[in-house]
């Protein structure tokens, strides 16, 4: 699927981009945001809410817990993850490469791939490249993740130098295990390669590069947001963007805040995952157009006012009162309320993106925002 993705508009003030990314089970309209369902489900949020008033258009699930929870046969005999958790848009699958990246005292890397125990017993379990892409395949995703290896911050160069070309060679073994087995649910699914190499320029320049060579519908970035600073991310995002195909989306994994993403879609890139919104509500903390509000605060115990009033969610119908009620008592509510808020801020902040590149004054609109993002009220 070379042709699945259609650029419509880049800004002139910037390198932000608006496009259509084409899937098996829809298309989608970047720059876009991806909310995080790790094991088929966004944490309370039921499918239909996740369509309206979220508007979400693909979500990212993930392969390591789903091949340990339920098991990718249990997904594959529902039919697929579509069928599975009553979503009809697009999927995408992680393919478990960070997670076992956070596994450093529970897994051991070899060339062949991962030995590792599983967080839930205890067993013993081994991930190569081909098992990856199988049971991704078995998942039933629409666009699926080649298996790399994340490296940590810091990393030493030798380590990043060699993780990176450990990162080429399962590749290479993803790509032809794709090539010869075909889907498993009768539609087209699409593999995405990764670039890697720390926070090393020349390392991202020559990833990115073997990367660009394999002529994949999508390319993605990973390794970046584990705790490298914030204008180190930039940079090294901008040094691959300047690499990978025009004509193919660019999928920054794992970021992030408001604000990294409007720096990151100023530099290019067109998809993002991060479970930073819905796992932020669950703790009271909600993003609006004015700040951040932890709702725990006691500022807002006699506040009546809605959570936002701009908010295309919940946020507009719910006082701030009863909110901050529900999430101190420990009410599935609350978390729900404010993980349905936290969402569409999301994905109505990447919407008026696309709106204002396709305007092209997204630049100026960028730098007005970009100075509430990050107040704390």
């Amino acid at each position: 699927m070379s042709d699945a993705f259609q650029l419509e508009h880049t800004d002139s003030g910037s390198s932000a981009r608006a496009g259509v990314l084409t899937t098996a089970h829809g298309q989608i309209q970047t720059p876009i945001f991806m909310p995080v369902g790790t094991a088929a489900t966004v944490k309370g949020v039921p499918a239909d809410i996740l369509r309206d008033p979220i508007g979400a258009q693909i979500i990212l699930s993930n392969t390591y817990h789903l091949m340990l929870r339920p098991g990718e046969d249990i997904i594959a005999a529902a039919g697929g993850i579509h069928a599975f958790m009553q979503w009809d848009r697009p999927v995408l699958t992680d393919s478990g490469g960070y997670q076992v990246y956070s596994l450093s005292k529970m897994r051991k890397i070899t060339e062949d791939g991962v030995s590792f125990q599983s967080h839930i017993d205890g067993a013993s379990y081994r991930l190569r490249p081909e098992d990856a892409i199988r049971v991704q395949q078995d998942i039933g995703a629409d666009i699926i993740m080649a298996f790399d290896e994340c490296t940590p911050y810091p990393c030493d160069r030798a380590y990043a130098e060699k993780s990176m070309r450990l990162t080429h060679q399962w590749l290479d073994r993803c790509c032809a295990w794709f090539a010869d087995h075909g889907p498993r649910h009768g539609y087209e699914q699409i593999l995405s390669p990764i670039v890697q190499g720390s926070t090393f320029a020349d390392l991202r320049t020559v990833s990115a590069e073997y990367i660009a060579g394999k002529e994949m519908p999508i390319n993605a970035i990973g390794g970046l947001s584990v705790g490298e600073p914030h204008d180190e991310m930039y940079a090294m995002t901008d040094v691959v963007c300047r690499i990978l195909p025009a004509d193919r989306p660019r999928y920054l994994m794992g970021v992030g805040t408001p604000e990294n993403l409007l720096e990151c879609i100023a530099l290019s890139v067109d998809m993002f995952d991060c479970v930073l919104p819905s796992r932020n509500a669950r703790h009271g903390l909600l993003y609006t157009r004015s700040g951040v509000i932890n709702i725990k605060n006691e500022k807002w115990k006699r506040d009546f006012s809605p959570l936002d009033p701009d908010s295309p969610g919940w946020g507009g119908i719910y006082s701030r009162a009863y909110v901050r009620h529900l999430v101190l008592s420990g009410e599935m509510l609350g978390g729900m309320i404010c993980s349905v808020h936290n969402l569409a801020f999301y994905l109505e902040l990447v919407r008026e993106a696309r709106h204002h590149i396709l305007q092209n004054t997204f630049s100026a609109w960028k730098r007005d925002v970009s100075k509430s993002l990050s107040v704390r009220l």
